[in-house]
């Protein structure tokens, strides 16, 4: 039987999520959650042509460091996710997509997160302008497949969304994480 929700308080609003704590009754048990609640993400794996995957290296404050990582972003409210992954595809790389599919949905933290990732392929690609918002600083880097696995072998690449997508795109365009 599902957990009753006996209340639940703000503790914190802001732009990208929110933190609720809410007090829970499982059985006879009671106890209390802090619930960071997002809006959901898109990300998507674009493939050229060529067989290349374009990823973008930031800084990434919480990690401290420089991440390779494939383009992604907040939804916006009531967002479909897959014109989401296809405005943070222009976005941050500067490309629209001819074919778009959905590759999975996953969440990223459940413990403690309401966020789900929708992760999606984009092929048949065609340059247009990239249109990075004012806090977005990347540069695009360009890899073959079998290159992003090495990284994630070799633990260069460690965002999980990242991994996930290579290893899904990977398999749907025939190349095998070895």
């Amino acid at each position: 039987m599902k957990p009753e929700i006996l209340a639940t308080r703000s503790i914190y609003d802001g732009k990208i999520f929110d933190v609720v704590e809410s007090e829970i009754r499982h059985d006879d048990v009671q106890y209390k959650r802090e619930i960071v609640i997002h809006k959901g993400s898109a990300v998507i794996i674009p493939v050229f042509a060529d067989g290349t995957v374009a990823l973008v290296r930031q800084y990434r404050y919480a990690a401290e460091k420089f991440l390779l990582e494939v383009p992604a972003g907040t939804l916006n409210k009531d967002e479909d996710p897959q014109l989401g992954a296809e405005r943070e595809l222009e976005e941050e790389i500067g490309v629209r997509a001819g074919k778009v599919e959905k590759l999975t949905e996953f969440y990223v933290s459940p413990g403690f997160l309401t966020e789900k990732m929708h992760l999606f392929l984009a092929t048949d690609l065609t340059p247009t302008k990239q249109n990075l918002e004012v806090d977005e600083i990347l540069t695009i880097e360009r890899l073959s497949f079998s290159d992003a696995f090495a990284l994630i072998r070799k633990g260069e690449i460690e965002d999980a969304k990242t991994i996930i997508g290579l290893m899904f795109a990977g398999s749907r365009m025939d190349h095998s994480f070895q």
